[in-house]
């Protein structure tokens, strides 16, 4: 176990270090930059003042160089400043992760817990008309802009009945439980959003598990159907949905651009969004780079789930497999 644990680490480290260096030549390869931005919104500033700036900032070294010395601040717990915000970039991306967490976080746990009893459901009566029923509204879910869902949502709950409010986020100072109405209708929208796509995975999943030999065996020694279909199926069709679901662990972070941006909800994808737009360099390179972590943390924690759900599978086999 320790060796899969150091090596999957050392990847780790290796995946951010290269992804770090890419997503900075990306963003530094951007036409402008902070600087020319400064001096084409401010008619005051004279070209000798803006390449005094430059070499103030670095701005003026090559590529490679400014990586350098960016990474050699990281070591340090310095990750920069924010020139859209002038804070350090960590006072900023903090409060936006806590939003994101809490929006995605209750969505995907609410998506889950909704889609797995519905796959199994459809799976244990397959070409039933509530199989049909299920899948309808799964290819529903699919089909739906979750753009077009927001603004339905908004023109029923908050415009039509005015029972929610339609975007923001309450006030800065207040609780979790004060903030409650303003989550339900951005949570609805990615909970069916995803929920969809988990639904016709636990469905899938549980119909190939069913039938497979083992099932056939419990079911002949005259173990019940609620067992058998929990006890053995439900495990094993876990697995890969796990897989499914670490993809989209990334998420988490990264945000929901097109749902925080209806709602006007002030998480990582609209941050990030903003930051790239407005070449905020150090703001944009440090929310990719979470994002990348977490993807990374989401596959690690599957790998761990896989050895939980399945005792066949060892950490020397998922060693091997890395």
């Amino acid at each position: 176990m320790l060796a899969f644990l150091t090596r999957r680490l050392l990847g780790m480290a290796v995946v951010l270090a290269v992804m770090s260096f890419i997503v900075f030549m990306l963003i530094g390869l951007m036409p402008g930059d902070p600087i020319d931005i400064m001096i084409a919104s401010n008619p005051d500033l004279t070209p000798a003042d803006g390449a005094r700036l430059k070499r103030l900032h670095g701005l003026d070294l090559p590529l490679w160089e400014r990586y350098a010395n960016w990474l050699g601040g990281v070591f340090t717990g310095d990750l920069g400043f924010s020139r859209t915000y002038n804070r350090p970039v960590m006072e900023i991306l903090l409060p936006r992760l806590g939003n994101t967490v809490i929006l995605l976080g209750l969505s995907s746990i609410v998506a889950i817990l909704i889609a797995i009893p519905l796959g199994v459901i459809a799976a244990t009566r397959p070409q039933s008309r509530l199989d049909g029923a299920i899948n309808l509204f799964c290819f529903a879910g699919i089909s739906v802009p979750p753009f077009w869902l927001a603004l339905l949502f908004i023109m029923i709950f908050a415009v039509a009945l005015g029972w929610l409010p339609a975007g923001g986020m309450g006030a800065a100072d207040a609780g979790f439980f004060a903030r409650l109405e303003f989550l339900v209708l951005p949570v609805a929208t990615l909970t069916i959003a995803s929920l969809a796509g988990y639904t016709r995975f636990a469905r899938a999943a549980m119909i190939e598990v069913l039938r497979q030999d083992y099932i056939r065996t419990a079911r002949a020694k005259g173990l019940g159907p609620r067992r058998t279909v929990f006890g053995h199926g439900l495990r094993n069709a876990m697995l890969p949905l796990t897989t499914i679901i670490a993809l989209d662990f990334g998420t988490l972070f990264s945000g929901a651009l097109i749902t925080e941006t209806m709602f006007g909800y002030l998480g990582m994808g609209k941050l990030i969004y903003d930051s790239i737009l407005g070449n905020d360099f150090n703001l944009a390179l440090v929310g990719l780079l979470l994002a990348t972590l977490v993807v990374l943390i989401g596959n690690f924690l599957a790998d761990i789930a896989y050895a939980v759900l399945d005792p066949r599978i060892s950490f020397r086999a998922l060693e091997v497999a890395a």
